[in-house]
């Protein structure tokens, strides 16, 4: 599968991906997944990887069924099955979650190093994956060691964010800092140092990216920000002047028994943006 012609413009940060981001050596062999509405960044990366003399199998999303994918397909699967190196660029659309975690887990399962690009834009490719992530690694490895002695945070804002976290000590903190190993596959753009709270509680107002297909759909919050409430890291409400996307991010934190659980609070060290586009990927 060819993606087409590469732009100029994005290669500088396709090749920080293929060669800084990843390490992909010659003659490793790559699996690049990708679909219609990142063909373009595809693309680069594709011409990156044939800079690298490193082979690569391109599968396009809507070669294999319709979109959203209710199923991770097939043939995307076997390919992972035998790459040494895994890139998906795509864009996210509701009810796909499902198939993109089937894919994480063969990623998972063989330990590949593996980017997931979810929500990338050409933007994307020329703020967030052209930073120093050399530089973003260190920052995040003096950050880390900081934060394992850290036991609780307060957060509170203008906007109306008032909560407190308290961490567990036995739980450790990982930065993906963009520097991708088997042990860690990593969202690119790259830059944060996270762990899984123990508790958290409080009122979190989000006024910029709800994430997933919310970017695409709702865009940019903060004209009619989220409120959610929370108590004990499980999400009890959520207010918002547009009760459409109150209630479908409510039915989305209540897919799975966790889904309403706070798995995740991070710290970004890309030092690369310096303000909000509307896309989690990078946003976060």
């Amino acid at each position: 599968m060819k993606f087409g012609t590469p732009q100029p413009e994005l290669m500088p940060g396709a090749r920080n991906a293929v060669e800084t981001c990843l390490g992909v050596r010659p003659g490793e062999h790559v699996a690049l997944i990708a679909d219609e509405a990142s063909r373009a960044v595809a693309a680069s990366i594709a011409a990156a990887l044939d800079d690298r003399n490193a082979p690569y199998t391109g599968l396009l999303l809507e070669e294999f069924g319709p979109r959203p994918m209710k199923a991770a397909p097939a043939d995307v699967l076997e390919a992972l099955e035998t790459a040494d190196v895994g890139v998906m660029c795509m864009t996210p659309q509701r009810g796909e979650l499902g198939a993109r975690m089937a894919i994480v887990r063969v990623v998972e399962r063989r330990q590949i190093r593996y980017a997931h690009m979810i929500g990338v834009t050409p933007e994307i490719m020329q703020q967030g994956m052209r930073a120093d992530y050399l530089m973003v690694d260190r920052l995040s490895d003096s950050l880390r060691r900081r934060m394992l002695r850290a036991e609780t945070l307060t957060v509170k804002t203008e906007a109306g964010t008032k909560i407190a976290a308290h961490f567990d000590r036995g739980l450790d903190w990982v930065k993906t800092s963009g520097l991708i190993s088997p042990r860690y596959w990593s969202n690119l753009p790259a830059g944060e140092v996270f762990t899984t709270p123990a508790t958290v509680d409080g009122s979190f107002v989000c006024d910029a990216t709800a994430g997933d297909h919310f970017n695409g759909k709702y865009g940019d919050l903060q004209a009619t920000p989220l409120t959610l409430e929370i108590k004990g890291a499980r999400l009890v409400s959520v207010t918002c002047a547009r009760k459409d996307l109150e209630q479908e991010f409510w039915d989305y934190c209540h897919t799975d028994e966790n889904s309403d659980r706070v798995g995740e609070l991070a710290f970004g060290t890309n030092l690369g943006l310096s303000e909000m586009i509307g896309v989690l990927l990078q946003d976060e």
